[in-house]
């Protein structure tokens, strides 16, 4: 099957290519996960990020925005600070708590988030990955409203690719066979 160029041959890439990556997504606490993963991989690669997924799932507890916004300075140093099997960037770390407390603090997260898009996926028509934009002006009202909120590591480059992730925007190049089937839905 043909896919985007980006995605490399390991099976977990082609697997959150071909079932997750730009599908349209309103379920909040996925749309929390896909958030918080996203600033864990400012700076990394995506599959560094995805290698570690099922570890953070176990020490994030399910990314449960009511035990992460109430997580410790303890359980932060003692706990994930020393799992080698998740990215131990002190400031990523704590920004789970924080992010978790502003997202409990939004009326209707899901809404809010989709609001940039007008609450319906954007159908981009790239021919090719040097098309695809790392910041749009969406992606950067997305930035600022989220900043403003409280949150943090949601600059507009991350803002933008968890757009894409999350299916707000469909940047699936024309040549890819999931641009067919996600705009035949």
């Amino acid at each position: 099957m043909p896919r985007c160029s980006w995605c490399s041959d390991d099976p977990l890439y082609i697997t959150y290519h071909d079932q997750e990556w730009g599908v349209p997504q309103r379920d909040p606490q996925v749309l929390f996960e896909l958030l918080l993963l996203e600033a864990f991989q400012a700076g990394l690669s995506w599959i560094t990020v995805l290698k570690k997924r099922e570890r953070y799932r176990e020490v994030l507890f399910g990314f449960d925005v009511q035990r992460l916004a109430a997580l410790t300075d303890e359980y932060i140093e003692e706990t994930l600070m020393q799992d080698p099997g998740i990215i131990r960037n002190r400031l990523k770390l704590q920004a789970v708590r924080k992010n978790a407390q502003a997202w409990l603090k939004l009326e209707d997260p899901a809404a809010l988030l989709w609001s940039f898009v007008g609450g319906a996926p954007k159908i981009n028509h790239f021919s090719e990955r040097g098309q695809v934009p790392a910041v749009t002006a969406e992606a950067e009202a997305m930035s600022k409203a989220l900043k403003k909120a409280g949150f943090t590591f949601v600059g507009p480059t991350i803002c933008y690719a968890y757009m894409q992730a999350t299916g707000m925007v469909m940047d699936h190049t024309l040549d890819c066979d999931r641009y067919v089937q996600l705009t035949s839905r």
